[in-house]
């Protein structure tokens, strides 16, 4: 196994404190901003763990279109492209868009 990149620590390191903060003050308490990084924060948990989004039924069913949505509104083209794609499309070309994604936006 290889040593987590720079880009996955760090949305671990994030994403595990906007989880801290939805546990404690609810979702309604995340920005926008926030909420993308949760869904951002799923996907790569999902991929890293499992090497697919079968456990999103149950960990967070619409974190791909809300990711799409907030990145909509954050104007983020590069994130919103990454998931708007099938769910299929998205698990193939996850760990490759990550690091793009994670570089041109974060």
């Amino acid at each position: 196994m290889s040593a987590p990149s720079e880009n996955e620590s760090w949305v671990v390191e994030r994403g595990g404190d906007v989880v801290e903060k939805m546990d404690g003050a609810g979702v309604g308490s995340l920005s926008t901003w926030e909420r993308l990084l949760y869904c951002i924060w799923v996907a790569d948990y999902m991929m890293r763990n499992a090497g697919d989004f079968a456990n999103a039924a149950v960990m967070y069913p619409d974190f791909q279109s809300d990711a799409k949505l907030f990145a909509r509104e954050l104007s983020l083209p590069v994130i919103c492209e990454t998931f708007s794609l099938s769910q299929q499309q998205l698990q193939q070309e996850y760990f490759e868009r990550f690091e793009v994604a994670h570089s041109s936006v974060f």
